[in-house]
């Protein structure tokens, strides 16, 4: 039963890892993470499962330890303790985007592949996967998969790839390839060396592939803030949590919050990025100085151990097949210097690590020997009941925790099929899947802000009938309710995220034309947005257009100046100030800020055109100056919201953002209240 059981946990360690690379399932709205991390935890958990049935048959606790094993436990603790004690979102950490779950998911993988004498196997088992993996690179650039009518859109795409993007198939394909060539020259039989020929062409034929569409100037060439932007973020970070960092999966908080304003003035300011330009970075970023010191003793220890393990296997004759294993770590560490990494070049890495890695077996005896009196030393008998207390109450919490998994999985199922709902504009279904995704799992506040815009979409939608009734009026209001409610619910899963008070601050934004007091909960919720994103124009630009459609030109023209301080070349800036200069009265300003609009935009677009009439209407001073109703494709005019139903709805008690955060982001914002 023993062996049976050994054998058992070698063939899933081997179909995890076969898996792992190429495997996605349209079971969720990231199918690429999602699957990935699935994969990797129910093929752990089911591992560890058999592993601890293993000791409880033999009484024995037989493991294989290295050198690495100390390096790897405080890169794993340092992700836990980080993720416990710092990332406001537990959620963003486990499953989206999963850091936490990758890094400790790959270092108990990198424990697991230790046990395996034989690592021959697993070199085989990577070269196969990888064939697969570069079969569907293949497949989808030649237009095959579009054919294939069972698959979903994404699939279908030219640009597909099992990890959602060429750099890192590129940077996954290129480090396996020693492993390939290994494999080649450690067996014999003709055969297996043609089979390796044939994997190994086929996966440089991915890799090139990739390759040419990462290079500067194409489409697909990956762009990253610079080292010295990510350089200032990890330390600003650093300052607010040295020790334990701002937590995995919580790394746009701090692109936030601490990125340079001269980041503005690259051609990528408007983007928002989860990752710094490489995995270093993001790793100092999210974990602090333990999690540095754990990967700068792991990149030490081995630097040590690989020098005296080549020699040993030079000595011995085994060259480059030996060595290969080393040779492709060596090269995913030097290229996580230079790009960032997904989760599965995480967990590449410490399966790079388990065969590079020496070990040493020990066993511990958990059986207990016990005699009756006059009895002899042959008589004794064996129990195994300590192996039975320790590991029975092991297998219980894998158990529970394949449970909790099973939950998370099951929200996320629902949540795609609500986004689903939402194409097909099935209203009910949108908002039924919505409202099951968030009754689930209530911890993700993705769910929670995509459902606060579903209410709105649905009190809008009831406003536009003809003749409301009460009935209607009172549905209105509970949409309204609802959507705040929803709103406030994500800012609380994470206050430091921006993103999360910009939500909330369009929502009470949206039903202005609906409801008493929402122009100023609006402020409120964007101010905040603004000092925990301080260099971002765009939310300077929706403060102030609350203010402007408040009627409060004042303020709104100082909010509108901070955003052209924070971007001058932004259009949109200069172009909602010009109105607000106007409204103050302030011709000769407002005409020099249109005029430096008509500079910004190009002369042939719509935003040329809509601009240059407004410079007219100001050079002219026209007592009545007409505000374009509509947004071109960059500039976007201060609205005054007429009222859509009549009288507005009043908001319930409870209905105000949540207090402030407090937080150290330097931010220059002017938050006064709304004149009534």
């Amino acid at each position: 039963m023993e062996k049976i059981l050994a054998k058992l946990e070698n063939y899933v360690l081997y179909a995890l890892v076969f898996l792992f690379p190429f495997t996605v399932i349209a079971s969720s709205s990231s199918p690429y993470t999602v699957t990935k991390l699935t994969i990797l935890t129910y093929g752990l958990l089911l591992y560890l499962v058999i592993f601890s049935l293993r000791v409880i048959v033999s009484g024995k606790l037989n493991f294989s330890a290295s050198g690495y094993d100390l390096p790897v436990f405080i890169i794993a603790l340092s992700y836990i303790l980080s993720t416990i004690f710092r990332t406001p979102n537990k959620m963003e950490a486990i499953l989206l985007p999963g850091t936490t779950t990758a890094i400790v998911g790959g270092i108990l993988l990198y424990y697991a592949l230790n046990q395996i004498k034989d690592r021959s196997q697993t070199h085989l088992v990577l070269t196969v996967s990888a064939f697969v993996y570069s079969l569907f690179v293949l497949s989808a650039y030649l237009g095959l998969m579009a054919k294939i009518p069972q698959l979903p859109a994404f699939m279908k795409v030219k640009t597909f790839t099992p990890e959602g993007g060429y750099l890192p198939t590129f940077i996954y394909l290129a480090t396996i390839l020693p492993i390939t060539v290994a494999s080649f020259l450690a067996n014999k039989d003709i055969k297996f060396k043609a089979m390796t020929v044939f994997f190994g062409t086929v996966i440089i034929i991915g890799a090139l592939i990739a390759f040419l569409q990462i290079i500067p100037g194409k489409q697909n060439a990956p762009r990253f803030p610079s080292t010295r932007v990510s350089w200032e973020i990890a330390m600003d970070s650093l300052k607010a949590s040295p020790f334990f960092g701002v937590g995995p999966g919580n790394y746009l908080t701090s692109f936030n919050r601490f990125r340079p304003i001269s980041f503005n003035t690259t051609d990528i300011w408007a983007i928002k990025f989860t990752t710094a330009s490489n995995f270093y970075f993001t790793l100092l970023t999210e974990t602090g100085l333990l999690g540095l010191a754990g990967i700068s003793l792991l990149l030490f220890t081995f630097y040590k151990n690989a020098k005296k393990q080549i020699k040993e296997l030079n000595l011995v004759n085994w060259g480059f097949a030996g060595s290969a294993p080393f040779l492709s770590f060596t090269l995913l560490a030097l290229i996580l210097f230079v790009y960032p990494a997904s989760i599965l070049l995480m967990v590449l890495m410490f399966i790079y690590l388990s065969l590079t890695s020496k070990t040493h077996h020990t066993s511990i005896n958990l059986a207990m020997q016990h005699s009756k009196e006059n009895e002899s030393e042959g008589e004794r008998s064996t129990s195994k009941l300590l192996a039975v207390i320790i590991f029975v109450p092991v297998i219980a919490v894998l158990s529970y925790g394949g449970y909790l998994g099973s939950r998370i999985l099951l929200a996320e199922y629902h949540y795609k099929n609500s986004l689903e709902a939402l194409l097909a504009n099935d209203a009910q279904g949108t908002y039924d899947q919505m409202r099951q995704a968030i009754l689930v799992n209530p911890r993700v506040d993705r769910y929670r802000s995509t459902f606060s815009r579903v209410n709105l979409i649905l009190a809008d939608a009831t406003a536009r009938k003809e003749n409301l009734t009460e009935a209607d009026r009172a549905q209105i209001s509970q949409l309204i309710q609802q959507a705040i409610s929803e709103g406030k619910a994500s800012v609380a899963l994470n206050p430091l995220r921006s993103g999360n008070w910009e939500s909330l601050g369009r929502t009470y934004q949206s039903i202005i034309p609906l409801a008493n007091g929402a122009d100023a909960f609006a402020a409120q919720a964007y101010a905040q947005a603004v000092a925990l994103d301080p260099i971002n124009p765009n939310l300077r630009v929706s403060l102030g257009g609350v203010y402007y459609a408040a009627k409060n030109y004042e303020i709104a023209a100082r909010v509108f100046e901070l955003a052209v301080s924070s971007k001058q070349d932004l259009a949109n800036s200069r172009f909602n100030l010009a109105y607000a200069y106007k409204e103050q009265g302030k011709i000769d300003s407002a005409i020099q800020q249109m005029s430096l609009v008509l500079g910004l935009v190009k002369p042939d677009s719509q935003d040329y055109a809509v601009a240059k009439k407004s410079l007219e209407d100001f050079q002219s001073q026209k007592k009545v100056t007409t505000v374009p109703q509509e947004a071109t494709e960059n500039l976007t005019p201060p609205a005054v919201p007429s009222p859509a139903i009549e009288p507005k709805v009043d908001l319930p008690e409870g209905s105000e953002p949540p207090e402030e955060v407090i937080t150290p982001t330097p931010t220059t914002t002017v938050t006064p209240t709304i004149e009534e």
